[in-house]
């Protein structure tokens, strides 16, 4: 990101202090190789120049404090030795989540984007040179696979006027090792979640999930619902609400040890922007959010309706939508109102957090 754009750049005395507590973590694990062990930390991570693929057509950036950050899980298939099949032609958004941090950095409303939603694509630059025509009815998954997390951000930002400050992606095997090394994720099923293709097979009840069964749960779109994304969406919520009571429970930030073996295995399985592409900026990152509890946590899916065209396509409910793009451009919580009409907001989620 730009400079003075960044939560860094608009937060420098807080950034000094992050930075300076995380290499002092390291200094306790390490001592006088705390160099070496940092550098390390650094070059496990993947960073993507998103400035650079979008330019300066985009929306305005926030000054107050507040953050928007595209969550991307992808269906790369990448060192899974085909274990979940192969990548059909390049991987794809298989989880697309806003989150947005309130200027407070106390509260978070995360918007979930179905990857079956009907959208205009705009033109994308390609990774590797060259440009991705825009498209008037595109499918939304289909912008990464085809122009890669800089085309991902245009279409978000396109659609919603909401600038992405930060890109954060994971894929399957760094999903299974990140939960892995957290020691699984707790969480109650109120009905039974079985799925031969996914490898679930979930009694009603409480679940320790390791990496496999977790990765099965976020996946699965046959063991809930009506087989369709929206269903999957309602997990995939549930599971970072659990995952995110999972860490805060754990006193990472106390433990300097343990920090370093997580933050070894969180940043081999997370790609960034190139701002966040750095151990201690991600640590810091994650020092900042550690106050937002899952009770603070508003999450919702963006209002769709199925196309009548393709019932098993998702469109936009323009004002709906707009509703809800508007309260995360005003820092404002999203009104209840606008998901009433939504396809994607009904009945409860048959998983809960907690054990």
């Amino acid at each position: 990101m730009k400079n003075g754009e960044g939560p860094r750049a608009r937060r420098p005395g807080r950034a000094r202090r992050v930075a300076a507590w995380s290499a002092a973590g390291v200094l306790a694990v390490g001592g006088t190789g705390a160099g070496l062990l940092w550098s390390h930390l650094s070059g496990n991570v993947d960073g993507v120049d998103i400035d650079a693929a979008l330019g300066h057509d985009r929306p305005g950036a926030s000054h107050d404090g507040a953050m928007n950050i595209l969550l991307l899980g992808s269906d790369s298939r990448a060192g899974t030795h085909g274990a979940y099949g192969r990548d059909a032609g390049g991987a794809r958004s298989d989880a697309a989540m806003v989150l947005h941090v309130d200027k407070s950095h106390h509260k978070a409303s995360v918007v979930s984007i179905p990857r079956d939603t009907v959208v205009s694509r705009p033109d994308c630059p390609k990774p590797d040179g060259g440009t991705v025509p825009g498209a008037r009815q595109a499918m939304f998954n289909a912008s990464f696979q085809l122009g890669g997390p800089g085309c991902t951000v245009k279409t978000v930002e396109k659609m919603s006027g909401v600038r992405m400050d930060h890109y954060l992606e994971v894929d399957f095997g760094g999903f299974k090792r990140l939960i892995d090394e957290l020691g699984g994720v707790d969480i109650t099923t109120r009905q039974a979640v079985t799925d031969s293709h996914s490898h679930l097979d979930l009694r009603p009840g409480k679940h320790t999930l390791r990496g496999e069964q977790a990765l099965g749960l976020v996946r699965t779109r046959h063991g809930v619902g009506d087989g369709s994304d929206l269903g999957r969406i309602q997990l995939q919520q549930a599971f970072v609400k659990a995952l995110t009571q999972r860490v805060n429970s754990l006193g990472l930030f106390s433990d300097p040890s343990k920090l370093y073996h997580l933050a070894d295995t969180a940043t081999k399985a997370v790609s960034a922007d190139s701002e966040l592409a750095s151990a201690d900026k991600l640590l810091g990152l994650a020092r900042e959010l550690k106050g937002i509890s899952p009770d603070h946590m508003n999450m919702v899916t963006m209002p769709v309706a199925y196309d009548p065209r393709n019932p098993s396509r998702v469109v936009p409910l323009e004002k709906a939508s707009h509703a809800v793009w508007q309260a995360l451009r005003a820092d404002r919580p999203i009104p209840p109102s606008a998901t009433h009409d939504s396809v994607g907001d009904k009945g409860d989620s048959p998983v809960t957090g907690g054990s």
